[in-house]
């Protein structure tokens, strides 16, 4: 992870599908976005009643040009030297991410940050979830910003900490009778994509955290301190880590919450060995067999590569399947000229083609739709947080209670611990 130096030509595919609900040219301003997350993969999933408000810009970040805000972004950075640090998400746009200190995935960058122990301002060009981590992972001096409190997950949206308490509960008493075994009658376990609150939630029960690049580690981890798993909030990369285990689909049950037992029956969760959240990421779930099959007749000997937040079809179809880490080692490891499509983000897409010229790199999505919330972060929120800290002044701070904070890290430490 380093500060990277983009191209400002980088080729942007304009392709668009007719009747497609995502946008391709996404020229409208994130402050503009009347309803729902906002342009993007994400704009027609439903938003919940306690999704954060972001207040309007001042006039002058909103009326400046793309120069105007370079020059304020470049300056307030020089202003305050090693006294704020800037993360970017892999995914995040380019005018953003030229400007971050490090480049990661959302624990990276969380960590990351803790390498500038002098730095008393942590902005996290990301989403909620991922400041949330990186405010558990801080001291208490240094304060962790979000550029615009409105860019959530929808993912993480999906799965609430009083939904996910009700099926714990439901859980609890179905299985209140299983022999005593010595292992827990189910271990809850949390993709990385969620709220603090349910990440401290697993830590109160016995769960842990996973990302996409080590979840096989904290399955195996959890399998030996319980009989089954309660995965949340992505069902398709617990699937897909778990059928790769060995796990039958048919011992992968959805739970879907306001239903009776997540709509399945007693017998089916007591044969159980991951029970699924009814959740998805809206960018990952877009890519198809279809699209896959078109490369390859397009591109005879094309390496495909996609998320395992993927459906698991597509990841059947795929060459390989990996975090978005593993998508950036596999093409800076390639070592002859290669044709990859590659099932992720348009925005880490478009970088890496960027990056690797001897490659020919493409979106297995023809239609350009990046992650919604993501999207939310613009140069214009930047250079607003930033000249407010030069002021002396914090604002957009994300803050964990320390209750959470303490349950959570738990969760985050045994994560840590579950190495492969």
């Amino acid at each position: 992870m380093s500060t990277t130096n983009l191209s400002t030509t980088i080729t942007r595919l304009t392709l668009t599908a007719p009747g497609s609900t995502c946008s391709s040219s996404l020229s409208k301003n994130p402050w503009d976005a009347t309803a729902g997350y906002g342009p993007g993969a994400s704009q027609q999933d439903v938003v919940p009643a306690d999704f954060p408000v972001q207040g309007r810009l001042p006039e002058q970040y909103l009326q400046a040009t793309e120069e105007e805000l370079d020059q304020r972004i470049r300056a307030a950075r020089e202003t305050l030297g090693e006294r704020a640090v800037i993360l970017g998400h892999f995914y995040q746009r380019d005018e953003v991410v030229k400007y971050a200190d490090f480049v990661g995935d959302s624990f990276q960058l969380a960590n990351a940050a803790l390498t500038r122990d002098k730095a008393e301002h942590i902005v996290f060009c990301g989403v909620h979830f991922m400041a949330e981590t990186a405010d558990i992972l801080s001291t208490d001096e240094q304060s962790v910003i979000l550029p615009n409190l409105a860019a959530g997950c929808s993912m993480a949206d999906m799965a609430d900490e009083a939904s996910v308490q009700r099926c714990w509960d439901e859980l609890m008493e179905l299985y209140k009778d299983e022999e005593d075994d010595g292992r827990a009658p189910v271990i809850p376990v949390t993709y990385m994509n969620c709220s603090a609150a349910l990440k401290a939630f697993v830590g109160r029960n016995g769960g842990l955290v996973c990302t996409s690049s080590n979840a096989k580690t904290v399955l195996e981890w959890a399998f030996q301190r319980g009989r089954r798993v309660l995965f949340f909030p992505d069902q398709h990369l617990g699937r897909n880590t778990a059928k790769a285990m060995g796990v039958p689909l048919e011992q992968m049950p959805m739970w879907t919450p306001r239903k009776a037992l997540g709509g399945n029956d007693e017998t089916t969760l007591r044969q159980a060995q991951v029970v699924l959240w009814h959740g998805f990421c809206s960018v990952h779930k877009r890519f198809t067999v279809n699209q896959i099959e078109q490369a390859r007749a397009e591109y005879p000997g094309v390496r495909v590569i996609v998320h395992p937040e993927c459906p698991m079809e597509v990841v059947d179809a795929a060459d390989e399947a990996g975090s978005t880490d593993y998508i950036r080692k596999a093409i800076e490891g390639a070592t002859e000229p290669t044709v990859f499509a590659i099932g992720t983000e348009i925005n880490m897409v478009n970088r890496l083609a960027a990056e690797h010229p001897q490659h020919t790199i493409f979106c297995l999505d023809p239609v350009i739709c990046p992650c919604s919330t993501m999207y939310r972060i613009h140069p214009g929120y930047l250079a607003w947080v930033l000249e407010e800290l030069v002021a002396g002044r914090v604002v957009n701070q994300i803050t964990v209670d320390a209750t959470t904070a303490a349950d959570a890290k738990v969760a985050l430490e045994r994560m840590l611990a579950a190495k492969p």
